[in-house]
């Protein structure tokens, strides 16, 4: 039996992203005809979809799909969650990690449904401060904690292979809401991510 991939994209769109990127290929100077691009348009259209199909997702409902009753109220933590996303300015990819945390007020979400709220907003073109505060207030909003904590640590294409080009350089954001903005609470959060307990 031979390996057939299965993915879908709309048919139209893909079809008018070809049409651009072999144009944009013919302008940067390169033959759209040649062997070795021939086909480059098209998988260009197909992945510029995959990698901003957040903008088909909606991180409440995500979140709502496993929100369930909980009398647990202390501090949840999921980090090192993998993103990898496309800088608004550039469409150049940058890439890290998330660190979530929140304290229940009632209600948990399933451990995984964090993980695909960081994608659904990863997902887009994106400005990393922004996607800090996007996952914060999803998280806030659909389970109302006590409070929210966020941390991105990422490395940007757009400093490292064209301007500045600085190689080592981590961006870092964080935001906080509810009972992360005392002092203790962050202290705890910011001690736990970076502590290696297992």
């Amino acid at each position: 039996m031979s390996y057939k991939k299965t993915e879908h994209y709309d048919e139209a769109v893909t079809a008018k992203l070809i049409t651009n990127y072999r144009s944009t290929i013919q302008e940067l100077g390169e033959d759209p005809t040649r062997e070795g691009v021939e086909k480059t348009p098209e998988r260009v259209a197909k992945a510029m979809q995959y990698l901003t199909q957040g903008y088909q997702m909606d991180a409440r409902e995500i979140l709502n799909s496993a929100k369930f009753k909980e009398s647990y109220s202390e501090m949840v933590i999921v980090k090192d969650i993998e993103l990898y996303s496309l800088c608004e300015h550039h469409m150049l990819p940058f890439f890290g990690k998330a660190h979530i945390a929140y304290i229940p007020n009632g209600y948990i979400t399933g451990l995984s449904k964090l993980a695909r709220v960081v994608d659904c907003f990863a997902r887009r073109l994106q400005v990393q401060e922004r996607m800090t505060h996007q996952i914060l207030d999803a998280i806030q909003e659909t389970l109302n904690p006590l409070g929210v904590a966020v941390v991105i640590e990422a490395k940007h294409l757009c400093m490292m292979m064209r301007g500045v080009q600085k190689q080592n350089s981590v961006t870092t954001t964080s935001a906080f809401s509810g009972q992360f903005e005392a002092n203790e609470t962050r202290s705890e959060f910011l001690k736990l991510i970076t502590a290696d307990l297992y």
